[in-house]
């Protein structure tokens, strides 16, 4: 991963290069992704203690009123009587007090109740960044976390996890036996990464069967074939990609002009299990249909924004096309398919996205720990928002156990179907 300059919060425009949109995966390709992060520093301190016109400092919500206590200004005399009580009354005496400080800090990020908001200590900060730029072994899948539960976004095409039968919003209940209640998904996706060879155990819930399962992975080393490509019958191309990496949209633009120099005259862009990746990737790849269009808009909690537009030749603006998607297509696949869809260039088939449309700002501190906060969401063109919604195709068509028994496509013959009729 080129250097980032963290002296300096980084603006939209370098953003352009450097931001990630998927949140980190299981050892893709480990140093390269940091999903959904912009790098910036800490600017200035806190108060103790903030206020707003409502009372605490907190914005109340209509339709579940705060409690009593929540609303109340912070007296943080509180905190200092806590601390105390704990230093002189706790059974656990040795705990240091930098233990309890990290921790207090921790917690208020926590009370965020957002799974891609956390703090780490310098500690956990340094092996875990430590083993993103030191391992490219691992299981071959996302991570994400919807509703307090830890489950898989997507998983890579003949990786160990999906020829071990993980599937796209299966349900980690347990790593190597141990729950992930309250675990957070930079916890789990250090306990699921390892050496290649060496062996890990997903306990899964997967929706619609009568109970959990123990699946075990042998995890090997990861190689990511970004797009892929085939010219198929009645002039029809198709395209897969299966992540949003650097050299993605390369790629996409080489497959791109193949396919017409073979006369294709309609496309099939499969966005199945991708759960994301570059920004400027996902930007230009939409702006082949679009360019000089509104891909995605980035809005603030203080209701200013920005807006991301294509600017490459549009190859495929006159290509009737037919985007595929299902509930492991995350971040980068859902502002493509949102913006085709939104701008009349595609039909969506398959199943709703994944939604994951949130803006992670990572913010190194001076004593070596990092706060990882959402500054922003993401919305398409026309202004739906792709956090927790993800993106509805125009014409569902699910995938049966016995289709992935079978090995059949129910998805992609539709998307056939479609084609055929323009």
């Amino acid at each position: 991963m080129d250097s980032l300059h963290t002296s300096q919060r980084i603006t939209p425009s370098y953003l352009l290069k450097k931001y990630f949109l998927f949140y980190i995966g299981v050892a893709l390709l480990a140093g390269s992704f940091y999903g959904g992060y912009l790098y910036g520093t800490w600017e200035g301190a806190l108060p103790l203690a903030t206020k707003s016109s409502n009372g605490g400092g907190i914005v109340r919500n209509a339709d579940k009123p705060l409690p009593d206590h929540l609303s109340k200004d912070t007296d943080f005399d509180l905190f200092w009587d806590v601390w105390k009580r704990v230093k002189e009354e706790s059974y656990k005496t040795d705990t240091p007090d930098t233990k309890l400080f990290y921790g207090a800090v921790g917690g208020i990020v926590t009370s965020l109740d957002d799974p891609y908001s956390i703090f780490l200590d310098p500690e956990k900060a340094k092996d875990f960044n430590e083993s993103l730029s030191g391992s490219f072994d691992g299981i071959g899948a996302e991570l994400g976390m919807k509703k307090n539960q830890l489950l898989i976004i997507a998983t890579l095409p003949d990786m160990p996890a999906e020829k071990a039968g993980i599937r796209a919003g299966d349900k980690i209940l347990a790593v190597d036996k141990k729950a992930t209640t309250g675990m957070t998904i930079d916890e789990a996706v250090t306990k699921i990464r390892g050496k290649r060879g060496t062996k890990v155990t997903l306990t899964i819930y997967r929706d619609g069967e009568p109970k959990e399962r123990d699946i075990e992975i042998v995890r090997d080393k990861i190689v990511i074939q970004s797009v892929k490509w085939e010219m198929k019958s009645d002039g029809i191309g198709y395209i897969q990609i299966v992540h949003f990496t650097q050299d993605t949209a390369a790629k996409f633009k080489e497959a791109a002009q193949s396919l017409l120099a073979k006369k294709m005259k309609r496309l099939v862009v499969d966005l199945r299990n991708d759960p994301g990746g570059y920004l400027d990737a996902a930007v230009n790849i939409a702006g082949y249909w679009i360019d000089g269009k509104t891909v995605v808009i980035e809005r603030y909690a203080d209701g200013t924004q920005d807006e991301y537009k294509g600017h490459v030749i549009p190859l495929l603006e006159r290509v009737p096309t037919v985007v595929l998607i299902n509930k492991g297509s995350a971040s980068a696949s859902e502002i493509v398919a949102g913006a085709l869809q939104d701008e009349g260039r595609a039909v969506l088939i398959g199943e709703q996205s994944f939604g994951k449309g949130s803006v992670q700002d990572v913010q190194r501190l001076s004593d070596g720990s990092e706060l990882k906060l959402t500054i922003a969401n993401w919305f398409t063109p026309k202004g739906r928002t792709i956090q927790d919604e993800g993106i509805k195709p125009d014409i569902s068509v699910e995938m049966t156990d016995e289709d992935y028994k079978n090995k059949k496509d129910p998805q992609l013959e539709r998307a056939f179907e479609e084609l055929r009729k323009k």
